[in-house]
Parts: C-alpha cells; sequence; structure tokens
C-alpha cells in the first residue's frame, strides 16, 4: 500500500518538486523550503496559542463552577447560624422583658 503525505503520494511530490525547480530554478528552490519552514512555523506557534488560550478558559469556567459551589454551601451555612443566632438574640430579648417588666411598672 502506497504511503500519502496530506493526500498526495511520493510520485506527486516528486513531480511537484520538478516542476518548482523548473520554474523558479535551483538557486530560488532553498529560499522557498525556508519560506513554507518559517511559515508552518508561525501556523503551528498560532495553533498552539489557541489550544492554550481554549485549555486556559476551560480552567477559568471550572474555577467558576467551583467558586458558586462553594458560595452556596457558605449561605447554606450563613443561614442555619442566622436562624441560631434570630432564637438567642430572641430568648435574651425576651428575658430582658421579663426583667424589665416589673420595673418599668413601677414608674
Amino acid at each position: 500500500m502506497m504511503r500519502t503525505v496530506f493526500f498526495i503520494s511520493g510520485a506527486e511530490i516528486a513531480f511537484i518538486l520538478f516542476i518548482l525547480l523548473m520554474v523558479f530554478g535551483a538557486d530560488k528552490v532553498p529560499e522557498i523550503a525556508r519560506f513554507l519552514g518559517k511559515t508552518m512555523k508561525s501556523f503551528r506557534n498560532a495553533t498552539d496559542e489557541i489550544k492554550y488560550e481554549i485549555t486556559k478558559q476551560t480552567d477559568v469556567e471550572d474555577i467558576k463552577v467551583d467558586l458558586k459551589k462553594d458560595l452556596e454551601e457558605t449561605k447554606s451555612q450563613l443561614n442555619q447560624h442566622k436562624g441560631k443566632i434570630e432564637e438567642g438574640v430572641n430568648k435574651a430579648k425576651e428575658e430582658f422583658e421579663n426583667l424589665t417588666g416589673p420595673i418599668k411598672r413601677r414608674f
């Protein structure tokens, strides 16, 4: 089975190189290859940067989800403590009323 690179067989690559050699000459082929190499490198760097940004954005979304979950847990705990504090304040208020009731009646 014949191997292909980018859906181009070895014979087709040889034919393309032959045409390049005939059109541009032997002295220009290294410059063209260098240009193509630099272009491929910059393309690869751009795709790596895009992958990094996507990964970074995904991490930010995970952090947001975790923070929302922690916030909801904290709210729940505060609401539980709020009820206990209100009960304590109401009891203290009743006791204060009971203690000051006779004093208020005298005045």
